[in-house]
């Protein structure tokens, strides 16, 4: 099929359970965790760099995790939400 009529994106973005929460790192530095994004069907480096952008925020994708500088919960899932994830399927810790 062509790329512009697959809609697997559509459906793996669906399908994720994805869990948001904040941690305190050194200095007492806040950071904002997503977890739970298969990186075999979607392209978590594409997605780090949409949130960061959005969010006006510096951060990084490593483990299979995308790291946020900043507390960003309740944006990240409006954004989240905004880019055709389930609503239902986001958790929020």
């Amino acid at each position: 099929m062509p790329k512009e009529l697959c809609v697997c994106q559509e459906i793996a973005r669906e399908q994720q359970r994805i869990n948001i929460y904040s941690i305190k790192r050194k200095y007492g530095k806040i950071m904002t965790i997503v977890e739970g994004i298969d990186e075999k069907q979607l392209d978590i480096k594409e997605l780090t760099k949409n949130l960061k952008s959005k969010l006006a925020c510096g951060g990084t994708s490593k483990e299979g995790r995308i790291e946020l500088q900043g507390k960003h919960k309740a944006r990240v899932r409006e954004v989240l939400v905004g880019m055709g994830f389930s609503p239902e399927m986001i958790d929020m810790r």
